[in-house]
């Protein structure tokens, strides 16, 4: 199955485990992909994983700097001359409570998990043609959070809004944005949380979903399969959300 042949996705984030996933998953299918990371060293050692040297690139992006964004877009336009989909997957999560919370707590966040995607989906809207297609990954903690992770959850709340009003401001441009919502995911990024350590948060086995069960989700909204797929919310979770 070619969906991407002939297309280039940039892929933010994607040195992490469901990042890389999904780089491997739009470049199975026949896309060009740049990886957007903070760490080059990092980007290179996802690609090896990938391995498909030929359909991808590594640039370094810190997605809370616009001036970044933009290089990073025209590297994929210098590239390959065009650029189809972006997937904005980079995120971080800090845990305090309320009260503890600085400014410099706040924004830390707030910069990469929300104005990140509003920064790569402006610089979208300018370069993509119709057809185009951006996915915003979030997460099920803009409709279900936990205690210390305020800042978290309300990035991701904001971008799921901020998806909204792309899909609408991006129609007339023929650019479809979308929002996913992973729950529970086999990562560093799950295992590492305080929550979940201390026994705070309890995740049932049954529970937690691999990268590829989120890779397999970007693609589909990312591809032609999702046409008239604008302005959703998919929520990719194993049901977690659905029980009492």
């Amino acid at each position: 199955m070619n969906r991407f042949q002939d297309r280039v996705a940039i892929v933010t984030g994607a040195n992490g485990g469901i990042g890389t996933a999904i780089v491997k998953r739009l470049t199975d299918e026949g896309c060009r992909v740049v990886l957007a990371v903070l760490r080059p060293d990092a980007g290179q050692d996802a690609a090896k994983k990938v391995g498909a040297d030929d359909q991808t690139l590594v640039v370094r992006c810190d997605v809370a700097d616009p001036a970044q964004v933009d290089a990073c877009c025209d590297e994929a336009m210098m590239r390959w001359g065009r650029l189809d989909v972006v997937v904005n997957n980079a995120g971080l999560m800090t845990f305090k409570p309320i009260v503890d919370l600085t400014e410099d707590d706040w924004l830390k966040v707030l910069k990469v998990d929300l104005l990140g995607c509003a920064h790569f989906m402006r610089a979208a809207f300018t370069r993509m043609k119709p057809g185009g297609s951006i996915v915003n990954i979030t997460s099920i903690h803009a409709v279900m959070t936990s205690p210390d992770a305020a800042p978290y959850a309300a990035a991701k709340a904001g971008a799921v809004s901020l998806s909204r009003t792309g899909s609408i401001e991006g129609k007339p441009l023929g650019i479809r944005v979308n929002a996913l919502l992973p729950g529970a995911i086999d990562t560093p990024m799950l295992w590492d949380n305080p929550n979940i350590k201390s026994g705070a948060e309890k995740i049932d086995k049954s529970d937690v979903g691999r990268p590829e069960d989120i890779a397999a989700a970007t693609a589909f909204l990312a591809s032609d399969d999702a046409a008239f797929v604008n302005g959703t919310t998919l929520v990719v979770d194993g049901g977690r959300l659905a029980k009492l």
